[in-house]
């Protein structure tokens, strides 16, 4: 119970559950897009980099919506922008069945569905949930936020496996839109107070100067370095381990099970990691998550391709896959306060989609060349050990300037 002393009223429990819901219904979806690969490919006969460049295309398009999505969250209030993401989100997912060609799937599944779940993501609701509760409350509020959405993928992955299995993908994502709908009573009950009552004080400048100060300061440029390349492993493998899994003879339930199993594993990392802010610096604890996926990955490229290594690689893999969120909130809280959060921290999340965005495609064209992964594992080693060192020079210390005024 110590790791929950921090979250000691009623309202931040519900604030928290509210936003950790939403992400879960939104990220659960998104989490299990590969799963869908195989079908697609199946139905149209686009091929793997017509489909690869689509999702590729989604993972930019999800992080370049975050900070424009902060900024209006930021401006006129979360509610609007977290309203309008699921019924975005909600129409890309209807039509996605109705279309057959690359450019169909680039609208559909590139930018509708992206800029939906984009959104309804990350910088708009830890932003929202910073600013309506104590300082105190936010680490281990972010964790447990951050535990929705892999508790959605928990939950989403085997069920979205399954109904292609027996419904067929286009009847799965005409499903996966009716559940997205049941967000929007949790997001009027994480928005109803119009007034956040943890509310932060305007620096001056604004949102302009709060923007301009953050891209000047090294230790910001160098959190998004280490962000890259969360995106690039990140993206790979939620886009291509259903691939991997087949390449190696076994059954596409693996697949499924391995993602939820991620999902699973991410809640303990997630939940950790949000006490960790607390205890330790969030420099150190992002440089220990990057340096063991280099370890991970390698221990899988010298193991038996068998289901058990699978289901192994993906608990390993989740204790991390986005426990990184938690801390990296916390820096960019750290370095320039809460009331630009979800802007500065979208801009973030954008750098991390950069990375997602060559992680999905040239998986997708490695594939193609040279008929397996072998290039992309090395690539994820050699960016996790990068990512591990990148990180140590943060000067984690608060810019006082930002936290006077």
């Amino acid at each position: 119970m110590r790791l929950f002393s921090s979250m000691n009223h009623p309202g931040v429990w519900i604030t928290t559950i509210m936003a950790s819901s939403i992400l879960m219904i939104t990220m659960g979806t998104r989490q299990s897009m590969g799963l869908y690969v195989g079908p697609l490919n199946t139905d149209t006969g686009l091929g793997i980099v017509s489909i690869s460049l689509a999702m590729a295309i989604g993972q930019f398009v999800w992080g370049a919506i975050q900070p424009i999505a902060g900024a209006f969250a930021d401006k006129f209030g979360p509610r609007p922008v977290l309203l309008s993401g699921l019924l975005i989100l909600v129409l890309g997912s209807a039509l996605t069945p109705f279309v057959s060609s690359q450019l169909g799937l680039i609208v559909t599944l590139g930018l509708l569905t992206a800029i939906g779940s984009g959104a309804c993501s990350f910088s708009v609701l830890l932003g929202a949930v910073a600013q309506r509760m104590p300082a105190t409350s936010r680490g281990t509020a972010s964790g447990i936020i951050n535990a929705g959405s892999s508790f959605g993928q928990f939950v989403f992955a085997p069920i979205i496996g399954k109904l292609i299995q027996w419904v067929g993908w286009m009847s799965t994502m005409w499903a996966m839109a009716a559940v997205a709908l049941l967000a929007i009573p949790l997001l009027n009950r994480l928005t109803n107070d119009t007034q956040a009552p943890a509310a932060a004080p305007t620096p001056e400048g604004g949102l302009k100067k709060a923007v301009a100060d953050a891209l000047r300061n090294p230790s910001y440029l160098l959190l998004h370095l280490g962000f890259f390349t969360c995106g690039f492993h990140i993206a790979f493998l939620v886009t291509h381990l259903p691939t991997e899994v087949g390449l190696c003879g076994l059954s596409p339930t693996v697949a499924s099970w391995s993602l939820a199993l991620i999902g699973l594993a991410n809640i303990v990392g997630s939940l950790f990691a949000g006490s960790c802010i607390n205890l330790y610096r969030s420099k150190y604890v992002l440089a220990v998550m990057y340096g063991s996926r280099a370890v991970l990955i390698a221990l899988y490229l010298v193991a038996p391709k068998t289901e058990w290594t699978f289901y192994a690689f993906a608990v390993g893999l989740g204790l991390t896959w986005l426990a990184t969120v938690p801390p990296t909130a916390a820096l960019v809280g750290k370095l320039f306060g809460i009331r630009y959060l979800a802007t500065l921290f979208g801009l973030t999340l954008l750098s991390h989609q950069i990375g997602g965005f060559l992680g999905a495609y040239l998986g997708g064209l490695v594939l193609e060349a040279q008929g397996d992964y072998q290039w992309m594992w090395c690539a994820d080693i050699t960016l996790s050990a990068f990512a591990a060192l990148i990180n140590l020079p943060i000067k984690e210390a608060p810019i006082v300037k930002l936290q006077a005024a």
